[in-house]
């Protein structure tokens, strides 16, 4: 079945959106590295069982493998490695801002590597959802010191978005070679899980892992909702769209999450946090928007 764009869109931003909460349960008693290899490793051995079930294609060669191998390193693994390292000392806010940068990086790379001229509603709806988060989390921001910023681990976080800006270009550009995204997404998430993996072990991380339910239960969600269902709709929506306009999912996230959060959470919505929402709404009107009103 074919999903619109609006479908694909409105997936991965939802459920992203969410597991700002589900991933709570995964810090403490496992070390993060393990839980983001034992995350993917999970997600693709279930994408590779369900492809068999399906008879779906397993066969490349080996540059092909090579490929996925890449977007998958991008992907699903150093870019999840380094964005929670910096998010034990970040707050959210900052980790937000820096992740909206994403857009232009799209574009930039989009440029470079594949060729690809962004649309000029692009780069209008890119600095209004930078804008837009900016003012969405201006609370937070005013209380953090200039010279308190924890350079190494925003240096970390800023790489993770150019790591996973690198993954959405790599994954167009494997979809424009017509890698299916699904057996792509399945040897990929493998990939990027073992060598997480063959990190920790090599950095004298101790293997550990907790049998408790609510452990067990958010790396399921995750394995299942946030990197197989997610990863899916988002990279498809890239194949369709572009990498410069799919990006825009990666700055809704915080206006879900922050709803999610006045929820059931009673996260106060000032006059800062509206008009954040806004003007992120507004850019991903217009960047979603078949043609833009007026000559531009």
């Amino acid at each position: 079945m074919k999903l619109s764009t609006a479908t694909l869109f409105v997936i991965p931003a939802l459920i992203w959106g969410s597991t700002f909460f589900v991933i709570k349960f995964q810090l403490g008693t496992v070390d993060t590295t393990w839980s983001v290899s034992y995350r993917f490793i999970l997600a693709g051995i279930i994408l590779l069982v369900y492809s068999r079930f399906k008879k779906l294609n397993l066969q490349f060669s080996r540059s092909e493998h090579f490929r996925i191998l890449l977007q998958g390193m991008l992907l699903f693994g150093f870019n999840y490695w380094f964005v929670y390292m910096a998010e034990q000392v970040l707050v959210s806010a900052l980790v937000a801002i820096t992740f909206s940068s994403i857009i232009f990086l799209n574009i930039l790379f989009g440029k470079i590597f594949l060729k690809r001229v962004a649309e000029k509603k692009v780069y209008i709806g890119a600095v209004m959802g930078t804008a837009g988060t900016f003012i969405l989390f201006y609370q937070e921001l005013t209380g953090i010191e200039l010279n308190d910023l924890p350079v190494f681990h925003l240096t970390v976080c800023f790489s993770s978005v150019v790591i996973a800006s690198l993954g959405n270009i790599m994954s167009a550009h494997n979809q424009a070679t017509k890698l299916p995204v699904i057996q792509t997404n399945a040897f990929g998430m493998l990939y990027g899980g073992l060598v997480i993996g063959l990190i920790a072990l090599l950095t004298g991380v101790d293997i550990s892992f907790d049998p408790g339910f609510s452990y067990l239960s958010s790396l399921i969600y995750l394995a299942v909702f946030g990197s197989i269902i997610a990863f899916g709709s988002y990279l498809t929506l890239i194949g369709n769209i572009g990498a410069d306009k799919a990006g825009y999912v990666l700055i809704i996230i915080p206006v879900i999450a922050v709803a999610l959060s006045a929820i059931f959470e009673e996260y106060y919505l000032g006059w800062q946090v509206f008009m954040g929402m806004i003007l992120i709404l507004g850019g991903n009107v217009l960047v979603l928007a078949k043609k833009l009103p007026g000559k531009i």
